[in-house]
């Protein structure tokens, strides 16, 4: 049963698997056929202004919103498409978190250090810091430093993963008992709507996260 249960995460499941087709698909912006904007299009642009408006506000400075913007659209879409039947969650595998978590900080880290080097040693000490003290500083800033891909990654991989248990466990236990399953129906609508709340705060807070660190450069 264990195994059955986290098999609906594995993305080896044949030879030809076509798991990881939903990184390929992206929200597309729906096109202004007339003059005033369709109401997904107004729902669209409004939240993408507000985050605009967060991003401005912790780094003082509008020039990584696109890229955040998009990240954040990138995020939503593979999270809210997890929820849907047979699609695999992409989000949920450490790989591909791992590997947008270590991109941005990768990224980040070689033009902080290119060409803001002076600032980016200003980081490791904080201010006020007593003399005997900035060696194990630097040392613990470093180390804080480092994990911060592994620690954006694993944060989107469990909270992702921990609603899709859960719901995969309660599924395997009712498909048994029909009236039951009715009775509980409820709950999974309640799980529906809990899981795409989730889908939608941890892109915010992926993209939150990587606005905060860039704003150390």
């Amino acid at each position: 049963m264990m195994l059955n249960l986290f098999s609906v995460f594995d993305p080896s499941t044949g030879l030809f698997s076509l798991n990881w087709l939903s990184l390929t698909l992206f929200m597309l912006m729906p096109t202004p056929f007339w003059k005033t904007p369709s109401k997904l299009l107004s729902i669209l642009l409004n939240v993408y202004m507000k985050i605009m408006s967060e991003i401005v506000m912790h780094i003082k400075t509008s020039k990584p919103s696109i890229l955040m913007v998009s990240m954040f659209s990138y995020m939503l879409t593979i999270n809210v498409m997890g929820l849907m039947p047979y699609v695999f969650t992409s989000s949920a595998h450490l790989s591909m978190s791992l590997s947008i978590a270590l991109t941005m900080w990768i990224s980040l880290m070689m033009y902080g250090w290119l060409n803001s080097t002076n600032n980016m040693f200003t980081h490791l000490v904080p201010m006020g810091t007593p003399a005997p003290l900035m060696p194990f500083m630097v040392m613990i800033e470093s180390i804080s430093n480092l994990i911060r891909p592994g620690s954006l990654a694993v944060r989107l991989t469990a909270n992702m993963i921990a609603g899709h248990l859960l719901m995969s466990l309660l599924g395997n236990n009712l498909i048994s008992n029909f009236p039951l399953m009715l009775i509980m129906m409820w709950l999974f609508m309640g799980l529906m709507i809990f899981e795409l709340a989730v889908a939608f705060i941890q892109s915010y807070v992926f993209m939150t996260l990587s606005t905060l660190y860039s704003s150390e450069i």
